[in-house]
C-alpha cells in the first residue's frame, strides 16, 4: 500500500512524526516498509499490507488508524464508527444480482447534471503522489475515497445505458461462454462461462468485469451529464480467480480480493457522493442498495489469563483494556474477563488468540522478551578448555566477557568474524547419521574451513566492499581431537596486493604476546590458537562489556562505487589520520571508504595519497554527484593549507 504521510495527517490534529517516525512505529508494531521517498513536499511510504490486514488497511484511513493506536495520537472522528449513512430510494435505477454469494452488496446511486471537468489541484495532487494519474473529477473521486477508506467505486455514464420507462437497470450475472467486453484501457477481451460481469441489463450487454474493471461501453467523459455510481462488494475467490484468468491485476481487485466488508460500501458511498457534489456538482435522484443477508460480527470472549498464556507475558487487565481502547475495539469488562465486539472492518479478528496479538503487537514483542547476551555453546561440561556451563548451561557473564575481549582485539585490528559449520571431509570422530555426505565427520580443525572463507571473500571483497588491501577473518570455534572438544581459534589473512610477511601469523603473535596464548600454528595465510585451559574469566576481571550497542544494520550497496583519488603535500610531522578526518567531516554521506594508500617525505614536506570510495545505496552514480564533492573536498583541505597536487 503506498500511502502518503500528507494524507495520513488529515487524520490527525497534531502533527505526526516525520516519514522515519512512521517507518519505526510501523516496523515495530505492524507492518514492514519497503521503502520511503522524498516527492514535492511529502513523503511517499510504501507500506507492506499482508492478507490478513488488507481488509482494513489498504487504505489511508487504516493506517492511520494504526498509527493512532502505535503511537497513542489521537485521531478525528472516524468516518466508520459512525451510524450507517442513509440514502433516499432511486426510483430511475433497478439492480438484479444472479448469485448473493457472489455478489452479497450492491450499491447504485443515480446523480443527474453533473459537470465532468478536472479535477482541483488538491485532489490531483493527493493521487499523483500515491501513483495514480488524474483523468477527470468524477473518475478520480472514486479512486480517492477508494484509497482513502479501502472501498473500490466505479462511474457509469447512465447516458450510454438502456432504458425502460425512463428507468436504467444493472444486473450482476456469470458471464457467458465467450462473451466479449472492451475494458476502459482498450483490451478487447473474450470471457470464460461464470467470469462475473457488471451488465446494462435492459441491453443484456457486460459494461464491467465484476471487481476488476470498468467497460469501454460507459466510460465517463467530458460530455457526461448524468451518471451511475457503484459501491458493491464481490466474492473475493472469484475476483482473484478472473484477474488471474484475464491477467489484469488492479486496485480494486487487491482489495476485494482480500474480502473485505460488505459494510464499508455505504459508508463509501456517502464520501463519494459528498465529494462529487463538491467538486463536480449535481444531485442525487436516489440510490439502490441490494443487500439480503447484512453481516453480523461475532463476540470475541477473552481472559487475562488467555493472553498471558499465549504471550508468556504478565499483564493485568488494564493493560487489556488499554489496547482495546488504543484500538477502537468495544468491549465489556468482568474483571479480568473480556467480550470484544470487533468492528466490521477488522475481519481478521475472530477467536481469542488474534486478541492476544494485538495485545502483544501494541505494548511491544520487544517489552515481552528480555534482553540477553548471546551466549556461545562452545563446548560440552567435559570440555577440558576452560569453558564450563553453568547450572543455566550457559557460560557466565565474567567468562563471556574474556571471550568478548579477545574478539575486540582482532577486531580493532581490522579482523571479521565468521561462523562455519562444524563439519568436515574427513576426522576422527564420524557421524552415524551426517547431515551431508561430503562432511560426515566432526572437524578437528578449523583450517580447512577458514581457507574456503578466504577465497569466497576474496572474490567477493573488491565488489562488496571497494578497494582493500586484504580480506582479515578469524572464526572462534570447536573442534574434536583427542577424543574430546577443544576450543580453536583461527586467523586468515589474504592479501588483494602485494604486502610483505605473513599477516595471519603476525596477528597471532599480537594475541600470543597480549594475552598469553599457546604458540600458533601456521601456514598458507592462516594461523591456528589452541585455546585449551584458557582462563577466560580471568581475561574478563575489569573489561568494561556489559550489554552489545545495539546499531542499524545497513546492508552493502547493490550499486557500483566510483573511486578518487587526492594528493596532496602537508607539512612534514602531519598525521595522516589528521587528512583523513579532515576529508571525512567535507565529503558527505556519499563517502562509504577513505584509505590512505602512500606516504613519503621529501625537501621538509610530506606527501600523502589518499583514495576515496563514493556509493549510494539508492541509485548508481554519476561523475555529476562525484565532482562537486571532489571540488569541496579540495578547497577545503586548501583552506587548511595543505596544497592538493
Amino acid at each position: 500500500m503506498i500511502v502518503s504521510r500528507n494524507w495520513l495527517q488529515r487524520y490527525f490534529d497534531a502533527p505526526l512524526p516525520d516519514a522515519e517516525g512512521v517507518d519505526r512505529a510501523l516496523t515495530f508494531h505492524a507492518f514492514e516498509i519497503d521503502g520511503i521517498e522524498a516527492k514535492a513536499g511529502d513523503s511517499i511510504i510504501d507500506v507492506k499490507v499482508l492478507p490478513n490486514r488488507a481488509a482494513d488497511c489498504l487504505s489511508h484511513r487504516g493506517v492511520a488508524k494504526e498509527l493512532s493506536a502505535i503511537l497513542q495520537l489521537p485521531i478525528k472522528p472516524d468516518v466508520l464508527r459512525a451510524q450507517p449513512p442513509t440514502f433516499p430510494a432511486a426510483d430511475a435505477l433497478t439492480v438484479s444480482v444472479e448469485d448473493a454469494r457472489a455478489c452479497p452488496r450492491y450499491m447504485g446511486a443515480v446523480v443527474r447534471g453533473v459537470n465532468v471537468a478536472p479535477s482541483p489541484e488538491w485532489l490531483r495532487t493527493a493521487l499523483e503522489a500515491v501513483g495514480q494519474r488524474s483523468i477527470n473529477n468524477v473518475v478520480d473521486a472514486t479512486n480517492f475515497v477508494m484509497l482513502n477508506l479501502g472501498q473500490p467505486l466505479h462511474a457509469f455514464d447512465a447516458a450510454r445505458l438502456a432504458q425502460t420507462d425512463g428507468t436504467y437497470a444493472i444486473g450482476v450475472r456469470g458471464a457467458k461462454e465467450n462473451e466479449a467486453i472492451t475494458t476502459l484501457s482498450g483490451e478487447a477481451l473474450t470471457l470464460q462461462a461464470g467470469t462475473l460481469v457488471i451488465v446494462d441489463a435492459h441491453a443484456d450487454a457486460p459494461i464491467g468485469i465484476a471487481g476488476v474493471k470498468g467497460g469501454k461501453a460507459a466510460e465517463i467523459s467530458h460530455t457526461t451529464k448524468d451518471i451511475i455510481i457503484e459501491a458493491a462488494n464481490f466474492d473475493g475467490v472469484m475476483v482473484r480467480r478472473a484477474m488471474q484468468k484475464l491477467k489484469i491485476y488492479t486496485d480494486a481487485g487487491k482489495r476485494f480480493q482480500n474480502d473485505i466488508s460488505p459494510e464499508l460500501a455505504g459508508y463509501a458511498m456517502k464520501d463519494v457522493l459528498d465529494l462529487i457534489k463538491d467538486i463536480a456538482g449535481g444531485e442525487l435522484a436516489g440510490v439502490v442498495d441490494f443487500y439480503p443477508a447484512p453481516v453480523e460480527t461475532t463476540q470475541i470472549p477473552v481472559t487475562v489469563a488467555r493472553v498471558n498464556a499465549v504471550l508468556g507475558s504478565q499483564y493485568q487487565s488494564g493493560d487489556l483494556a488499554q489496547v482495546f481502547d488504543r484500538l477502537g475495539l468495544a468491549y465489556k469488562r468482568a474483571g479480568d474477563d473480556f467480550t470484544v465486539d470487533p468492528p466490521f472492518e477488522r475481519r481478521d479478528l475472530r477467536i481469542p488468540e488474534d486478541l492476544a496479538e494485538e495485545v502483544g503487537r501494541i505494548l511491544g514483542y520487544e517489552n515481552l522478551i528480555p534482553l540477553q547476551l548471546p551466549i556461545p555453546d562452545f563446548v560440552s561440561p567435559e570440555s577440558d578448555s576452560g569453558l564450563t556451563k553453568s547450572g543455566l548451561g550457559r557460560p557466565d557473564q565474567q567468562r563471556l566477557a574474556g571471550l568478548e575481549r579477545v574478539k575486540d582485539f582482532l577486531v580493532a585490528r581490522g579482523f571479521t568474524e565468521i561462523s562455519t559449520q562444524s563439519f568436515a571431509k574427513d576426522g576422527a570422530r564420524r557421524l552415524v547419521n551426517p547431515l551431508q555426505d561430503d562432511r560426515p565427520a566432526l572437524r578437528d580443525s578449523l583450517r580447512e574451513n577458514m581457507q574456503d572463507a578466504l577465497t569466497l571473500a576474496a572474490y567477493e571483497a573488491p565488489r562488496s566492499f571497494g578497494p582493500v588491501d586484504a580480506v582479515r577473518l578469524f572464526e572462534m570455534g570447536t573442534v574434536w581431537k583427542h577424543d574430546r572438544e577443544h576450543l580453536s581459534l583461527i586467523l586468515g589473512v589474504k592479501p588483494l596486493r602485494k604486502m610483505k610477511g605473513d599477516l595471519a601469523a603476525e596477528a597471532a603473535a599480537a594475541l600470543t604476546a597480549e594475552f598469553g596464548f599457546a604458540e600458533p600454528i601456521t601456514g598458507e595465510g592462516v594461523a591456528e590458537v589452541d585455546l585449551s585451559g584458557v582462563e577466560f574469566e580471568k581475561l574478563g576481571e575489569g573489561y568494561a562489556f556489559n550489554a552489545p550497542a545495539l546499531g542499524m544494520f545497513e546492508p552493502h550497496s547493490a550499486y557500483p562505487f566510483i573511486l578518487r583519488d587526492i594528493a596532496l603535500w602537508a607539512p612534514t610531522g602531519t598525521e595522516g589520520a589528521a587528512i583523513v578526518a579532515h576529508i571525512r567531516e567535507h565529503a558527505g554521506p556519499l563517502l562509504v571508504r577513505i584509505d590512505q594508500f602512500d606516504r613519503f617525505d621529501r625537501d621538509g614536506r610530506s606527501s600523502y595519497a589518499v583514495r576515496l570510495v563514493f556509493q549510494s545505496s539508492e541509485r548508481t552514480l554519476s561523475d555529476d554527484d562525484v565532482n562537486p564533492i571532489m571540488e569541496k573536498v579540495s578547497a577545503a583541505l586548501a583552506a587548511k593549507g595543505y596544497e592538493v597536487r
